[in-house]
């Protein structure tokens, strides 16, 4: 609807009606209940606050969230509004609890989340906020610099003790070589003759990470010619490393070479692959000395790393008793100071003005709201809450439970309804999981899922707590309460499709009997059973005990050869009469916006056009398919003229209407039409839907033609008739297109029973079919095949397909003919919501 079609609903005289919360004994908060068929009247409201008492009002208004705050600064950025420093110390004060919470989740520290959910803390308390967690902030990096740096060492230290193991058992191979200490000029390599000068080599160690030493090796190799003499070995347990506190496994290396130059070279190829090397001592007792103060000192880091690590943890458990609870306080205060930026500052500094949307019945819990923050804030000047006249359109607000929000939640997903139109949720409680169970039609799988659902309701304040992050499982527990009654509705239909799993239940005794005698059923491989009581001479017996099966479909139709004709027949017609019956009730609720927003060219000029070609056209087609029902029987009432044979098409003559063709009867005996007059009827009901298409197309330009234009409506007579004969077009071809559409009911109907009915055959008629012992072993194993399957395919994704289609329809086929959605949802400013949002994005 356009904003001018409605300004009049809630436009007050200039200066508007003036509410003071004055000072005084709070009574209770009460909030009126308003009601779902339409959005609560809202009103557009000015706010008056004393600079002191603005923080404590916006938190009572935030624990309350009935208030919607609009920004009057929208040409000012962010850096330039008065409470940016606020904000951005809340910003500082967010950074640091998220250090908090990360080092308590690395230390898997559980944290302590009672649920309360804590004021926010007044102004002056910021200061203890932010020196507490400076002060844990600093306490903790400090810790962890310190275990870093002592991990470092231990690191280090570990790395030399095995250093020196392995090379103690390099040197100790050459020790039956010749007497005395081995040095670095050690004789290590006898010549042929056993005289001469020995080769005199020097040596570096180190360590290198194991997956780097193949290519150190080749390096090594290509870059020295060969002239180096390498040797490894595995350090068998992982070491960690400091900084990202992986395990990685490391090997030691010692590198004998021969001169300077090639020492140069060795040193800068370990550099490269950041190998790191350390000094080893020439003699085996400095060896044996060095090894023995490197184990004292790692017990001595031990020490100290065990009582630093004890320390942050301590420090760790302290804040996780707490840090839900700053989190909340946090977010609290940085939400009003972002809610004050929208605010204007009066010219004397002293008083913030803001304009804000309120529900009507929510005015006197306001007023209560603002007289608590004043009297928290200790001030003494009373807020002032002034209605404003305003031809702005004002947002939608629907109250809504945890029921009825996954139905409202499904018509906004269309488009939010403009402001006090009539809401289809209300009607989707019941029509939606109606048409849905129309095409899912089985109670043994409506069974199932209404058991899925009815666990999710007992078990949801579990669930709720368990705040899952899986998206798919969110949208099936959001829509628990729509799931339950898909499940409940297509039980009922499944009971009058007399389905179950595939299969019909025989509770009331079928209506039909076989009078044949054996020997003719023996004789013929199909028989028809006769449904007529008696026919003509009244000399053949009826197979058809007279009054029909008590409910739903009769179970003789499972085992007969023409069920998927009689089925079709009966649901293709049940599908045309409800699609009327849905569409008509959508141009309905177009008459109740109509005169509730005292449109009365509309009514005149469309809804009564519109009603009439559709019941002219597709509403007498629903009432012929009655009319054949109730007039028309097997074996007649007494007359040829009402038996089977001469039961006309309603598709033909429904064509032939339309055409302006005389029917033709079926047999010589019948009449070609099925009451007297039907002729000229269908005539005058084709002329008359004829004229509904000028009318609606005319009839409201040439009117409004000459009337004078609301702000913003279109004003030339060209577009104007443009856009009508656009919307003439869009309803009589929309009117045939969305008959046709709500077949859908009963080809997903048939799609579903006939999947069904295969998966029955061919696996579960495997294993009951089986008469050796076996059979029962196998059967179990065919049961849980037959249930993955039917719960999988046959509920899952048959169930999201109903679901889509539904879904269309109500989109679609219902809706279009009285829902315009161009609104904007109301947002009001809640701390519930913005905690809930904060959390879902973590």
């Amino acid at each position: 609807m356009e904003e001018e079609e409605y300004a009049g609903e809630y436009e007050e005289e200039e200066g508007g009606d003036q509410y003071t919360a004055m000072q005084g004994d709070a009574a209770p908060i009460t909030t009126a209940g308003g009601s779902l068929f339409r959005s609560e009247e809202m009103a557009l409201c000015q706010l008056f606050l004393q600079s002191e008492a603005a923080y404590g009002c916006v938190n009572e208004l935030g624990e309350l969230g009935l208030v919607q705050f609009r920004d009057l600064n929208p040409e000012t950025n962010a850096f330039q509004r008065k409470f940016v420093n606020e904000v951005r110390r809340c910003d500082e004060m967010e950074r640091k609890l998220r250090f908090l919470e990360k080092e308590i989740k690395k230390d898997e520290i559980p944290m302590l989340d009672t649920g309360d959910s804590p004021e926010a803390p007044q102004p002056r308390e910021m200061i203890d906020l932010e020196a507490t967690f400076e002060k844990l902030e600093h306490e903790l990096r400090e810790v962890n610099q310190n275990a870093e740096a002592l991990k470092r060492n231990f690191l280090e230290l570990t790395e030399l003790k095995h250093i020196l193991r392995k090379t103690q058992q390099f040197f100790d191979e050459q020790e039956g070589l010749e007497q005395g200490q081995v040095g670095q000029h050690q004789q290590l390599i006898q010549d042929e003759g056993g005289a001469g000068g020995g080769l005199q080599l020097g040596f570096v160690a180190g360590v290198i990470l194991r997956e780097r030493l193949p290519a150190f090796e080749k390096m090594l190799w290509r870059a020295c010619r060969g002239n180096v003499f390498l040797r490894v070995a595995e350090i068998e347990d992982p070491l960690e490393d400091p900084q990202a506190g992986d395990q990685v496994f490391k090997s030691v290396f010692v590198i004998f070479f021969q001169g300077e130059q090639l020492k140069s070279r060795v040193k800068k190829i370990c550099e490269g692959f950041r190998a790191t090397l350390y000094p080893c001592p020439d003699q085996a007792s400095d060896r044996r000395e060095m090894a023995v103060g490197v184990m004292q000192r790692l017990e001595d880091l031990n020490t100290v790393l065990g009582q630093t690590n004890d320390h942050r943890h301590r420090v760790l458990v302290a804040a996780a008793k707490n840090i839900k609870v700053w989190f909340v306080k946090v977010r609290k205060i940085k939400a009003i100071y972002h809610t004050l930026n929208y605010f204007n500052l009066d010219t004397s500094q002293k008083c913030l003005i803001a304009e804000c949307w309120i529900p009507r019945l929510d005015m006197e819990a306001i007023q209560l709201a603002l007289r608590r923050g004043t009297e928290k804030s200790g001030s003494t000047i009373a807020p002032i809450l002034n209605e404003m006249a305003t031809t702005e359109a004002p947002p939608t607000f629907f109250r809504t439970n945890k029921f009825t929000s996954a139905f409202q939640a499904l018509i906004n997903a269309y488009g939010v309804a403009t402001y006090r139109e009539a809401n289809p949720a209300v009607y989707t409680i019941i029509t939606f999981p109606f048409l849905f169970a129309i095409m899912f039609g089985d109670a043994g799988h409506g069974v199932i899922m209404f058991g899925f659902a009815f666990w999710c309701i007992l078990k949801e304040k579990q669930l709720m707590a368990r705040k899952s992050d899986n998206e798919i499982w969110n949208y099936f527990f959001s829509g628990r309460y729509l799931i339950a009654l898909m499940g409940i509705f297509s039980i009922y239909t499944g009971l009058i499709y007399n389905d179950v799993f595939s299969k019909s239940m025989n509770i009331f005794g079928s209506a039909w009997q076989v009078t044949e005698d054996k020997g003719t059923i023996l004789a013929h491989k199909t028989m028809m059973l006769q449904p007529a009581q008696k026919d003509v001479n009244g000399t053949e017996e009826s197979d058809f005990m007279g009054s029909p099966y008590p409910f739903g479909i009769d179970p003789v139709w499972q085992i007969s050869t023409n069920k998927i004709v009689f089925l079709n027949s009966f649901k293709m017609k049940v599908s045309i009469i409800i699609g009327v019956i849905h569409m008509m009730f959508g141009v309905i609720i177009s008459l109740w916006n109509n005169k509730y927003f005292a449109k009365t060219v509309n009514i005149y000029c469309e809804f009564i056009p519109q009603i009439t070609f559709l019941s002219c056209m597709f509403g007498y087609m629903a009432l012929l398919m009655f009319h054949k029902w109730t007039a028309y029987v097997a074996g007649g009432f007494g007359d040829p003229l009402t038996t089977e044979r001469c039961a006309p098409s309603i598709l033909i003559t429904f064509i032939n209407m339309v055409l302006f063709k005389d029917n033709e009867p079926d047999s010589p005996e019948c009449e070609p039409y099925m009451y007297a007059g039907q002729k000229n009827i269908q005539k005058f009901l084709v002329l008359l839907a004829v004229v509904c298409i000028p009318w609606m197309l005319l009839a409201k330009p040439l009117i409004t033609k000459n009337k004078p234009k609301a702000p913003g409506e279109e004003t030339d007579f060209t577009e104007i008739m443009i856009l009508q004969g656009i919307h003439t077009i869009e309803y009589v071809l929309g009117t045939v297109s969305h008959t046709a559409s709500y077949l859908r009911l009963w080809a997903l109907s048939l799609a579903h029973a006939q999947l069904s009915e295969v998966l029955w055959g061919m696996i579960m008629r495997i294993g009951l079919s089986s008469e050796h012992w076996s059979g029962g072993i196998l059967l179990w194993a065919i049961f849980a095949a037959w249930a993955v399957l039917t719960v999988g395919i046959l509920c899952l994704m048959e169930g999201l397909s109903a679901f889509l289609h539904t879904l269309r329809l109500h989109w679609v086929e219902f809706q279009s003919k009285f829902y315009s959605g161009n609104g904007y949802l109301f947002i009001p400013f809640s701390f519930e919501n913005i905690l809930k949002l904060a959390e879902d994005m973590e």
